[in-house]
């Protein structure tokens, strides 16, 4: 076990005084129309490598400057480390004060303004906030208790059912119309489903748990329903000006949010970029900015065109791609930086051929003095990088594969949080049923009656204590009930922290860790970043609170590549590069079905996605791009039949034009020698076929 950590106190921090911001000289033109603009509905369409984030930064020092109060306004983005970034630099403008400003993601915003105004509504003050994984685990116990859990019927999983309700209430689509597009086979089950939703809705009531939806669901109703009009004014009331970064992936609910928080000052800036609008599956819409000058009339456009970060031949394959959309904002990406090379198209004979190419040009320049780390290879989904890895491997290349598995998803993680939730909220009947499934002896039915008893004696701290577990779990009933003790001994005594609590879970929790997995050490490192991270929020609400809604990125078991490397090559789906830059990309299998997917082939709008996500891999390049196409692809990994694929429909004719194409060379070993033309034949092959058939 680590050792107790002791404190080190904070100095008070000391920064610049505000200094007088230069925006002529500072900003380019679109830059300083956009962070001037005086008062009402702003668009800026910042195209990528614009400068977005600096705009926005301007724009909160112009306000700050112009007499706004800091504490009056509001900057929303899709991560907390986005605003603190943006804050952070707003702070080298105009100084600490405007450190005041309220910035935050869309869920932590609302959690802070429930936890405010939401007792006044019916929420209690002290609700807990359920993770996905545990939405879905409560959403399967929903689907129990309604009858519909028999494994021998085809009825959706908990994941299934979990996403068509976020998608119903993010979205506003009818349930019906869900299933009919994503799941088919399952419309038969819409009522029974609704029977779930019902369930479910009604067990997060009865036992003080929010999942993320509601955090914006309950905003929303507050902002709108005409019972809490006082309560929505006096929300919205709080903030003069709003800001919100990435509005292109905004779904339907938060540009509802957004409309009912300036109703009566229409002080609202979105910065986004429709050509990268590519998360409809996560439930947001291109319409929210497509269609924002009519949903506030009299808005301001104003577009960020010149790039700072790609060669104009990288922006010029980038337009061309990107003018082929169906609807668009117009506009024309440039840079003033001169020189660079054509990006490249390069035809491979099949995944070998393109996965040699990778590699060795990665080498070439790597060897020339481009670093891994400023070097990314992108692909439509994780799966079609797997050639890729086996070669990496075998050449000692590290490489850090991005889309894993999130830390709080790693199951020993969730364990210990299970502890802890059921310490903060009693009623958390999903982390009852993950803590007690952890016990030795302990199985789902014993663990259902233990949850039954408690919930008979009305969720009582103390029921489980007097619970009669059967022969085979009394030990670990005991010495769980014996760890419970402790940490609620510890918070009445008032010398507990949350870093002290994970510490006293571990002391039973190791154990069945070491017992359950093979390879502990990984998983126990898990454990003590998690006690680090602890450490640092002053109560067991805060920690819960603040790792729901801001997550770590990943765990040191989960992913590819060497931990001990920093010099590592990245490996990314599309989608998570969204956001990274790189001096050098690669992008593979660009062949139709595979990019765009084969399930978005009959459908306009998922095309466009495809063709807005494909924009977004071009996008990520400074200095070099490839894209390769293998026309041999093989119906198996291990099969012999193969067919001849086409090329990416995104790269039509037009599009190929400003690309340099580059056909491989192939490396097959030399033919035999081949004897003189004029050599005597020492058998007539063709004269022994004809014997065959002659009598």
């Amino acid at each position: 076990m680590p050792s107790e950590p002791i404190a080190y106190p904070a100095r008070v921090r000391e920064v610049a005084a505000r200094r007088v911001v230069d925006f002529a000289a500072e900003l380019n033109d679109a830059q300083r129309a956009a962070a001037t603009h005086a008062d009402g509905p702003l668009l800026i369409v910042a195209g990528a490598g614009t400068g977005k984030t600096r705009t926005l930064v301007y724009r909160v020092a112009h306000l700050i400057e112009r007499g706004i109060r800091p504490e009056r306004i509001l900057l929303l983005t899709f991560t907390r480390r986005a605003a603190q970034e943006m804050l952070a630099r707003s702070e080298k403008l105009v100084g600490s004060e405007s450190r005041a400003v309220h910035g935050g993601t869309f869920h932590g915003t609302a959690h802070r303004l429930l936890r405010r105004f939401g007792a006044e509504a019916g929420l209690p003050g002290d609700f807990t906030i359920l993770d996905q994984g545990d939405a879905a685990d409560l959403m399967a116990l929903s689907r129990t208790a309604c009858g519909l859990g028999d494994k021998t019927k085809r009825f959706p999983k908990k994941e299934t059912l979990h996403h068509v309700y976020s998608r119903h209430v993010n979205t506003e689509f009818p349930v019906g119309a869900i299933l009919r597009e994503e799941y088919p086979r399952f419309i038969e089950h819409e009522e029974d489903m609704a029977r779930v939703f019902a369930d479910y809705t009604a067990r997060k009531q009865g036992r003080n748990l929010v999942d993320y939806d509601d955090l914006l669901l309950y905003w929303a109703m507050l902002l709108e329903t005409e019972a809490a009009r006082a309560i929505g004014d006096r929300i919205g009331a709080l903030y003069d000006h709003i800001l919100v970064d990435e509005y292109q992936d905004t779904n339907v609910l938060q540009a509802r949010i957004l409309k009912g928080m300036c109703r009566v000052h229409r002080n609202i800036t979105v910065v986004g970029d429709d050509a990268q609008s590519i998360y409809a599956f996560r439930g947001a819409t291109i319409r929210n900015i497509l269609d924002f000058p009519r949903e506030f009339p009299g808005a301001s456009v104003v577009t960020l065109e010149q790039n700072y970060r790609s060669t104009q031949p990288i922006l010029d394959a980038s337009n061309m791609l990107i003018s082929r959309a169906e609807e668009r904002f117009t506009k024309e990406l440039f840079t003033r930086r001169v020189g660079g090379e054509k990006p490249w198209l390069v035809t491979a004979q099949d995944e070998p051929q393109q996965t040699r190419f990778v590699v060795d040009r990665i080498l070439e320049l790597h060897e020339e003095g481009t670093p891994l780390r400023e070097m990314a290879v992108l692909f439509r989904a994780g799966y079609m990088s797997a050639d890729l890895e086996v070669e990496l491997t075998a050449r000692n290349i590290p490489f850090e594969k991005w889309g894993g598995l999130k830390f709080l998803e790693a199951a020993h993680v969730k364990d210990v949080l299970a502890f802890l939730r059921v310490l903060e909220n009693p009623r958390d009947e999903v982390s009852w049923y993950r803590l007690l499934q952890l016990m030795p002896g302990i199985g789902e039915t014993t663990a259902r009656r233990a949850i039954e008893a408690i919930a008979a004696e009305d969720w009582d701290p103390d029921a489980f204590a007097r619970f009669t577990p059967p022969p085979r779990a009394r030990e670990a009933h005991a010495n769980l009930v014996q760890v419970l003790a402790a940490l609620r001994r510890s918070d009445l005594e008032g010398n507990g922290s949350v870093a002290r609590d994970i510490a006293r879970v571990r002391t039973l929790y190791d154990d069945i860790l070491r017992a359950r997995y093979d390879r502990e050490e990984p998983r126990l490192a898990d454990l003590e970043r998690l006690q680090a991270i602890a450490d640092g929020h002053g109560t067991r609400a805060d920690f819960l609170t603040a790792i729901s809604l801001d997550p770590p990125a990943s765990s040191t078991d989960l992913g590819f590549g060497s931990e001990s490397e920093d010099d590592t090559l990245i490996l990314s789906t599309a989608h998570s590069a969204k956001g990274k830059e790189w001096d050098a990309v690669f992008l593979i299998w660009a062949v139709d079905g595979w990019f765009p997917m084969s399930r978005s082939l009959g459908d306009d709008e998922q095309i466009d996605e495809e063709r807005r996500l494909m924009y977004v891999a071009l996008t990520r390049a400074r200095d070099h791009l490839a894209v390769s196409f293998p026309f041999n692809v093989y119906e198996t990994r291990r099969g012999a039949n193969y067919s001849l694929s086409q090329m990416s429909r995104f790269l039509d004719r037009g599009v190929v034009r400003t690309f340099q194409q580059v056909v491989l060379e192939r490396t097959e070993a030399p033919s035999p020698e081949e004897p003189p033309t004029g050599a005597t034949p020492v058998v007539d092959l063709r004269a022994l076929l004809r014997n065959r058939f002659q009598g």
